[in-house]
């Protein structure tokens, strides 16, 4: 899973994407790269803030942000997520937000992304384009 956050309009939005995969987690900033726009958007979302290069997501947006979209047993593989990222140190001091990098993509609002051309798990190679 990763948090979207859309700096390409007016307003900025924030949204978490395949909530079902525990299995990574990054923020990706859409738009130019401004780091105290990108803080603006999660703090004004309930959603984060920003430590240095790095987000901090708040553990309960993303359980808010993934509510009513994921299965059952989805609590019990982002608990293991949890553990893991505190094994790492991923977690902040109090425990309540999860460290992330950030992904800074600088295509606009609608333009698709490269692999929206591709079909559906495909493969990437830029030595080897499809």
């Amino acid at each position: 899973m990763f948090v979207l956050v859309d700096l390409t309009g007016p307003r900025p939005a924030v949204t978490l994407e395949e909530p079902a995969d525990c299995t990574r987690f990054h923020v990706q900033a859409n738009g130019a790269r401004d780091p105290s726009l990108l803080a603006t958007a999660l703090s004004a979302a309930g959603a984060g803030r920003m430590k240095g290069e790095d987000a901090l997501v708040s553990i309960d947006a993303v359980r808010a942000m993934a509510s009513g979209r994921v299965g059952d047993g989805w609590a019990a593989d982002f608990a293991k997520m949890l553990d893991y990222a505190r094994g790492k140190g991923w977690l902040d001091d109090a425990g309540d937000a999860i460290q992330a990098h950030v992904e800074w993509q600088s295509r606009e609002r609608n333009e698709a992304p490269p692999s929206a051309a591709r079909p559906s798990g495909s493969v990437s190679d830029p030595l080897n384009p499809a």
